[in-house]
């Protein structure tokens, strides 16, 4: 009991630390690059829970040992190298789950619940055959189980005949399955990453996007099990790629960003009815698009699709020397109050708890 204990306290140790450190952990996204499943490994300072080590006898101690009283408890070893100014460093990597990050994150956010949308959006009770049991309704009667007790009893008792094995269950060698009753939620859930891998876009632009969308998944999983991810890129065309291929490639083509828009559509109308999905788009850019044209088309695509099937349309632009913001200036101006529609300006790495909080602070 006493190691669960302490198993628990250091947990509460961790989670204190990255609460404490947050900040720097979302910024630098030093726990992104070790994923492992559903866990996360983050480095932390060596953090060591007080206790009692009892070495070998005979091998030094209190009042053990050569020397005289009053002499000196050690002498100056001969060291190599010169005196740093700075203590080292230990470091450890410790276990956190995403339910986990997920709960620092919305505690230290003040995030809301997410209502999902949708008639759908209810929990079923489904049956689970958890075991066995001595009693229960007849109709689930295990007859191999109750076979097997009532052949041991003949067996310990003496009674069993190989010659004549005929075995007889009484009331007490009747085996039943046992079962519970579980509630599963029905929500289901997408999430769209689209964005703009342009020449503008360079690898601190993505790493700002790769930082966002994983906090942005957290968050999303704990309240959609089974979340599902698509990704797309774009320049002046868009497609569909993998998680991978989304965060490493780079082009160096115009910006068509109503390429990603009518492909996002596609993906929506083909897999994710909307009156059973929960559906998120997200589109990451620096603002750089071809023309006033595409803008409008792009526009129009967000009012007479996206805000009436999705449940956020979310658009977050990263600064970068060679864009010229002026897209989310369009969106600011076209869509000033609606609720449905969340745009995020995400102007360093200091600013992703920011965005993140924008993004997720509506809880819809």
């Amino acid at each position: 009991m006493s190691i669960r204990e302490d198993n628990n306290r250091f947990k509460d140790i961790v989670k204190g630390k990255v609460k404490e450190e947050f900040r720097k952990y979302v910024s630098q996204g030093e726990m992104i690059g070790k994923r492992e499943n559903e866990f996360v490994k983050i480095p932390l300072p060596q953090i060591d829970i007080p206790n009692f080590r009892y070495g070998p006898k005979q091998q030094g101690g209190v009042g053990q040992g050569e020397g005289e009283p009053g002499e000196a408890a050690g002498e100056p070893g001969e060291g190599q190298g010169q005196a740093g100014d700075q203590p080292g460093e230990h470091l450890v990597e410790v276990e956190l789950s995403m339910d986990e990050l997920a709960d620092i994150l919305g505690e230290k956010l003040e995030l809301p619940r997410i209502l999902p949308k949708g008639h759908k959006n209810i929990d079923t009770v489904k049956t689970k055959y958890s075991g066995i049991a001595p009693v229960g309704p007849e109709g689930l009667r295990q007859f191999r189980q109750t076979y097997k007790k009532a052949l041991r009893r003949y067996i310990t008792s003496g009674q069993y005949n190989p010659e004549d094995p005929v075995i007889v269950p009484i009331r007490r060698d009747f085996q039943y399955r046992t079962f519970k009753k579980v509630l599963q939620p029905q929500t289901k859930a997408v999430v769209i990453y689209m964005m703009d891998v342009s020449g503008s876009m360079g690898d601190e632009q993505k790493e700002i996007v790769r930082i966002e969308s994983f906090w942005i998944n957290a968050w999303l999983k704990k309240h959609y099990k089974g979340l599902e991810t698509r990704f797309i890129i774009h320049d002046a065309a868009a497609k569909e790629v993998d998680e991978n291929t989304f965060f490493r490639t780079s082009e160096s083509g115009g910006t068509l960003i109503s390429s990603a828009y009518k492909l996002c559509q596609q993906i929506i109308e083909a897999d994710y009815p909307p009156s059973q999905w929960n559906i998120y788009p997200y589109h990451f850019s620096d603002g750089d698009n071809w023309s006033g044209e595409d803008t409008r088309l792009c526009v129009r695509l967000i009012n007479e699709f996206f805000l009436p099937n999705v449940n956020v349309f979310s658009y977050g632009q990263v600064e970068s020397k060679y864009g010229s913001g002026q897209f989310l200036k369009d969106l600011q101006k076209e869509f000033p109050d609606d609720e449905r529609i969340i745009l995020s300006q995400i102007e360093n790495r200091d600013k992703i708890l920011d965005s993140i909080k924008e993004f997720l602070g509506k809880g819809k």
